[in-house]
C-alpha cells in the first residue's frame, strides 16, 4: 500500500472510530500525520490536522484543538482549498461556541455554510445548520432553531447520513419540549435513538439518551430520568466526551434539586462546574451557575445565592452580550448581505461579459453584413457565367466543346474559391447547417467523378472511383456540402500530384436497419506532406507547399472548411502522408438511408411542369434574362418584376404557381416584398415563395424567413430548381 493510500485509510478509520473510541481515533490520525512528510501530501496533512482538531475538541482539549485547526487552516489557505478552509472553520466555530465566543462561532458557521452550499456538500451543510440551531436554542430564538434543525435533517437525508439526521432530531425534541409539546418531543427523541442504534454511534447515542432523560424530567418521572442521565454520563466518561458530560451533570443536578435531594444536587453541580472551569465549557457553565444559585436560594443561603447569582450574571454577559445577540438575531441579514455581495460581484462580471458580448455581436453583425454584401456582389455576376455555361453545354457543337468545357471548369473553379471564402465566414459565424435530401449515392458519385476526371486527365493523372457493393441505393445527403468536402480533397490531390493515381474510395464499415457508417478515403501518389506540417494543413488561410516551395493556387481555406463541415456531421477527418509517396485523407459519416422508392422516382419523373406560371422578382437584367430563358426551356410562363414593389403589385393582379424572389433589390427588397405578399390582400398569399439569391446569409434572417418556403442560391442549381417546380 502506498503512503497516500495508507494516510487516507488511517484518516477514514479514525473518523469512523470517533463514534465509539476517540482514543483510537487520535492514535490513528497521529499515525497518519507521521506519514505526511512529502510536500505533495500537504492536502492530506491539512485534513489530518483538521481531524485531530475535531477529536481534541470532543475531549475538551480546546487549546490543543484550536492550535491544530490553525495549522490546518494555514495549509488549506496556501492551497486555496475553500472547502478545506470551511471544514476547519467549522471546527473552530464549535470551539468558540462551547467556550465563550458565540458571536465568532456564528460568523464562522455562516462562512462555512455558504461554501458548503456552493459545493452541495450536504453532510457539512447538515452539521452547520444543526450547530446554528443549537445556538438559536441557547439564545431563545426557537423559531429559527426549528428552521435550522429542519434544514439540517433535509441535508442529512440528501447525504444519506443517519447520524446527522439523528442529531438534528435530538435538537428538535429539546425545542418542542421547551414549548410543552411533549408528544412531539418524545416522537423525535425516540426516532433519534432508533437511528443511533442502527449506526452504532455510541457517543451520539449518549446525547440521545440524555434527550430522553429531559422528557422524563419534564414529566417528573425522576426514576427514569435518573437512569437516562446516569447512562449518558457512563458513556460520556467512557468516550471522554467532556461537553456532553457537563450537560448530563447539569441535568442530573437539576433532577435532584427538583426531587429535594439537595446534597446530590450540590455534588453533581459542583462536579459539573469543575469540569466546565477546567475545560472552559462556558455555554454549560452558565447553566450550572444558575442551578447552584437556585440550590442556595432554595436553602435560603442568601450569601451563597447572591455570590453565585453575581458570578452567573458576569459569565452570562461574557457569553451572551448585546453584540452577540445582535449578530445572532441578524443571521439572516448576514446571509443576505453576503449573498448580495456575491450577487453584486456576479452582476459586475455579468455586465462586463454583456459589454464584451455586445461588442462581439456588433463585430459579428458587421461581418454578417459584409458576408451578405460580398456574396451578393460576387455571386451575382458569377451566376450569369455559370448558368450560361451550363445552358450552352446542352446546345454545344463539336467545335465549341473545348471552349465551353474550359468556360464551365473555370467558372466552377472560381465559384469554388468564392464559396470557400464565403462559407468559411458563415461557418465561423455559426450560421451554416446541413440540408439533407434523399440522394442516389452512386448517381451523385458518378456526377462528381465526371466533373473532376477532366481535371485529372488534363495532368495525365488517373482518377479512380471505388465504391462498396454494400452501399444502399439512396441516403439523406447534403450534396452541396459533401461535394464541397470531396471537391476540396480531390482538387488538392490534383494540385499536388504530377503523376500516378488519385483514388476516391467508399467502404461501408457498419450497418443498421436505419443507418450506414461509410468510410470516405481520398488518396494520391503526390509529393506528400512533411510530418511537421501535418498539424497545419487544416489551419485557416494555410497553403500546402510543393517540394520546391512554390505555393499552389487557392485561398488556403479549403481544408479548414472541410474539417468544419465534417464536424457538422459530428465526425473527424484524419490525414496520413509520406513525403514523396502521397497523402490519404479519410473520414467516416453516419448516413441515414432514404426511404425513396423506385415508384416515387417514376411518379416524380412523370410529373410535368409544362404551362406553370412563375413570378420572377429580379433587378439584375442579365440574371433575369438567364433565368427566364432557363424556365422557358421547360415551357414555363414567366412574368418579370424588376423590384420588390413591382412584385407586390403583380401578385395582386394574377395567381402564380411559384414566386422566385431575389433579396437585394431597389425600391423594396425581397424580404419586405415576401412579407407583403404573405400578409396583404392579394391572389398569392398561399403561393410558394422561394428566395433566389446570391446572398448566402439571407435564410438566416429570422425576422423574414417565415415568409419564404425555402431559399435557392445563385448560381442556380438547375436540378434543384427543377425539383422545386415539380414539388411546388
Amino acid at each position: 500500500m502506498n503512503s497516500k493510500l495508507k494516510i487516507e485509510t488511517l484518516l477514514e478509520e479514525s473518523y469512523q472510530s470517533r463514534i465509539n473510541n476517540l482514543n483510537l481515533s487520535i492514535e490513528l490520525a497521529t499515525n497518519a500525520l507521521l506519514l505526511c512528510v512529502d510536500p505533495s501530501y500537504d492536502s492530506l496533512k491539512a485534513k489530518t490536522f483538521s481531524r485531530l482538531s475535531l477529536y481534541y475538541m470532543i475531549t475538551g482539549k480546546y487549546d490543543e484543538s484550536f492550535n491544530l485547526a490553525q495549522k490546518s487552516l494555514s495549509i488549506y489557505e496556501k492551497l486555496k482549498d475553500e472547502r478545506g478552509i470551511a471544514e476547519t472553520k467549522f471546527n473552530v466555530a464549535s470551539i468558540y461556541y462551547k467556550t465563550n465566543d458565540v458571536q465568532t462561532s456564528v460568523v464562522l458557521l455562516i462562512d462555512s455554510l455558504v461554501v458548503f452550499k456552493k459545493h452541495n456538500d450536504y453532510q457539512n451543510i447538515s452539521k452547520c445548520e444543526k450547530a446554528l440551531g443549537s445556538i438559536y436554542e441557547f439564545t431563545g430564538n426557537e423559531q429559527k432553531a426549528i428552521t435550522a434543525n429542519k434544514n439540517a435533517i433535509v441535508a442529512a437525508k440528501k447525504a444519506n447520513d443517519l447520524n446527522l439526521e439523528s442529531n438534528a432530531l435530538n435538537n428538535l425534541s429539546s425545542i418542542y419540549l421547551k414549548n410543552n409539546n411533549i408528544d412531539l418531543a418524545k416522537e423525535f427523541i425516540e426516532n433519534s435513538i432508533s437511528l443511533k442504534s442502527k449506526t452504532n454511534d455510541l457517543r451520539g447515542l449518549a446525547f440521545s439518551i440524555y434527550g430522553r432523560g429531559k422528557i422524563f424530567l419534564e414529566q417528573r418521572n425522576y426514576i427514569e430520568a435518573e437512569k437516562c442521565f446516569l447512562k449518558a454520563i457512563e458513556i460520556h466518561l467512557e468516550m471522554n466526551e467532556k461537553f456532553g458530560l457537563a450537560m448530563a451533570y447539569n441535568k442530573l443536578a437539576k433532577l435532584y434539586l427538583e426531587d429535594n435531594k439537595n446534597d446530590l444536587a450540590k455534588k453533581y453541580s459542583s462536579t459539573g462546574l469543575d469540569l466546565c472551569n477546567y475545560f472552559n465549557i462556558s455555554i454549560v457553565k452558565v447553566k450550572i451557575l444558575y442551578l447552584i444559585y437556585s440550590i442556595y436560594k432554595k436553602e435560603k443561603n442568601l450569601t451563597k445565592s447572591l455570590e453565585f447569582l453575581e458570578i452567573y450574571i458576569e459569565e452570562k454577559d461574557k457569553v451572551f452580550n448585546a453584540q452577540n445577540f445582535k449578530v445572532i438575531e441578524n443571521y439572516d441579514l448576514l446571509i443576505k448581505m453576503q449573498s448580495m455581495q456575491k450577487d453584486a460581484e456576479f452582476q459586475k462580471e455579468r455586465n462586463l461579459l454583456i459589454r464584451k458580448n455586445n461588442k462581439s455581436e456588433q463585430l459579428s453583425k458587421v461581418r454578417q453584413e459584409f458576408l451578405s454584401t460580398m456574396s451578393h456582389e460576387i455571386r451575382t455576376p458569377l451566376n450569369a457565367i455559370t448558368t450560361i455555361a451550363s445552358m450552352l453545354t446542352d446546345e454545344k457543337n463539336r467545335n465549341d466543346t473545348s471552349l465551353i468545357d474550359t468556360l464551365t471548369f473555370s467558372s466552377n473553379h472560381l465559384m469554388q474559391i468564392v464559396n470557400d471564402i464565403l462559407d468559411y465566414t458563415k461557418i465561423d459565424l455559426g450560421k451554416i447547417t446541413l440540408d439533407f435530401q434523399p440522394t442516389e449515392i452512386k448517381e451523385f458519385l458518378n456526377n462528381f467523378y465526371n466533373t473532376y476526371d477532366i481535371q485529372a486527365r488534363e495532368k495525365s493523372i488517373e482518377f479512380k472511383l471505388i465504391t462498396d457493393s454494400n452501399l444502399a441505393k439512396t441516403y439523406f445527403l447534403d450534396t452541396s456540402k459533401l461535394t464541397q468536402v470531396l471537391g476540396n480533397l480531390v482538387n488538392n490531390a490534383v494540385k499536388f500530384t504530377d503523376k500516378g493515381t488519385i483514388t476516391l474510395e467508399l467502404a461501408v464499415t457498419s450497418k443498421t436497419p436505419e443507418n450506414d457508417k461509410i468510410l470516405f478515403k481520398v488518396s494520391d501518389t503526390g509529393i506528400g506532406i512533411e510530418k511537421e506540417n501535418l498539424k497545419l494543413v487544416f489551419d485557416s488561410f494555410s497553403q500546402l507547399k510543393s517540394g520546391i516551395t512554390r505555393k499552389k493556387d487557392g485561398a488556403g481555406l479549403g481544408l479548414s472548411i472541410v474539417k468544419k463541415i465534417i464536424e457538422l456531421y459530428k465526425s473527424d477527418i484524419h490525414i496520413e502522408s509520406i513525403v514523396g509517396k502521397g497523402t490519404t485523407f479519410s473520414f467516416e459519416l453516419t448516413l441515414k438511408k432514404s426511404e425513396l422508392e423506385q415508384d416515387d422516382e417514376i411518379k416524380t419523373s412523370e410529373v410535368t411542369i409544362d404551362g406553370l406560371t412563375v413570378l420572377l422578382a429580379e433587378d439584375n437584367q442579365i440574371n433575369a434574362m438567364i433565368a427566364m430563358k432557363l424556365l422557358s426551356k421547360w415551357n414555363i410562363k414567366t412574368d418579370h418584376a424588376k423590384n420588390g414593389l413591382d412584385a407586390t403589385e403583380k401578385s395582386k393582379e394574377k395567381k402564380y404557381d411559384l414566386i422566385l424572389m431575389d433579396i437585394h433589390m431597389p425600391v423594396l427588397d425581397g424580404f419586405e416584398a415576401a412579407k407583403n405578399i404573405r400578409t396583404l390582400q392579394n391572389l398569392n398569399t398561399n403561393t410558394p415563395i422561394y428566395g433566389l439569391t446570391a446572398d448566402i446569409a439571407a435564410k438566416d434572417n429570422a425576422d423574414y424567413n417565415i415568409y419564404f418556403d425555402d431559399f435557392l442560391l445563385k448560381p442556380i442549381e438547375i436540378e434543384k430548381l427543377k425539383r422545386v417546380l415539380i414539388n411546388k
